[in-house]
C-alpha cells in the first residue's frame, strides 16, 4: 500500500512539472506570454484567438540565462520521471522481490532532482533583461517583469517543487521511526533467540 501512495506521488509530481514546463504562462502581459519551453502572443481583447509557438531546441531559446535555466529544470523533470518510473515499478514488484517496502527505493534521486529545480528556477528571471523579454513587457530588466505579470507556470514549478521537496523529508522521517522500530524489534529477538544456555 505504501509502495502505491509513494508511485502515486511521484508520477503527479512528475505531470505537474511536465505540465509547468510545457506552459507559456511563466510571465505574461495582455498580448503576450512566454515560458521555459512555449510562447504565445493574442490580440489585445481578444484572448481566444491567440497564436503559440515551441523553442523547438535550447539555440532557438534567445538568451544564455533561459538556456540555462531550461537545460536546468529539464533535468530536474527528467529526474523526477526517472524517480517516478522506479517508483512505480517498486510498487508493482512482488513483496518477495523488494522486502523494505516501507520508505521507496530512491529518495536521494528525488532529492537531486529538488536541488536541480530549486537552483534551475530563480535563474529563469535573469532572462528577462533579454531582447525577447523586453519586447514582450516593455521595460523589463533582470528580476523585474516590466508590464509583464508572473503567471500560473511559473508558480505552478515553485509550488511542484516545495511539495517535492517534502517527500523525501517524510520518507526519511518514517524510514527512521520504522528502522527504530525494527531495531528494537530485531535486538529484543536476538536476545532472546541468541542467548546462551546454562550448564547445570
Amino acid at each position: 500500500m505504501a509502495g502505491s501512495v509513494w508511485a502515486a506521488l511521484g508520477l503527479s509530481l512528475a505531470c505537474i512539472s511536465a505540465l509547468s514546463l510545457i506552459s507559456p504562462s511563466w510571465f505574461q502581459s495582455h498580448t503576450f506570454s512566454f515560458g521555459i519551453l512555449t510562447y504565445c502572443s493574442r490580440p489585445r481583447g481578444d484572448s481566444r484567438n491567440q497564436s503559440c509557438g515551441t523553442f523547438r531546441s535550447l539555440d532557438d531559446i534567445p538568451d544564455l540565462a533561459w538556456k540555462v535555466s531550461a537545460a536546468i529544470l529539464l533535468g530536474g523533470w527528467l529526474l523526477l520521471a526517472f524517480n517516478a518510473v522506479l517508483l512505480l515499478s517498486w510498487a508493482l514488484a512482488p513483496k518477495g522481490l523488494c522486502p523494505r517496502r516501507a520508505g521507496g527505493p530512491t529518495p536521494g534521486v528525488q532529492t537531486v532532482a529538488v536541488t536541480v529545480t530549486t537552483v534551475g528556477l530563480p535563474v529563469f528571471p535573469i532572462s528577462l533583461a533579454s531582447a525577447f523579454a523586453k519586447q514582450a513587457c516593455g521595460a523589463s530588466s533582470v528580476y523585474h517583469g516590466g508590464q509583464c505579470q508572473l503567471g500560473w507556470g511559473y508558480v505552478t514549478a515553485i509550488l511542484n517543487a516545495v511539495l517535492a521537496s517534502f517527500l523525501p523529508v517524510i520518507r526519511w522521517l518514517r524510514m527512521t521511526k520504522v528502522q527504530g522500530r525494527i531495531i528494537l524489534f530485531s535486538g529484543d529477538t536476538e536476545q532472546i533467540i541468541l542467548m546462551p544456555e546454562r550448564s547445570k
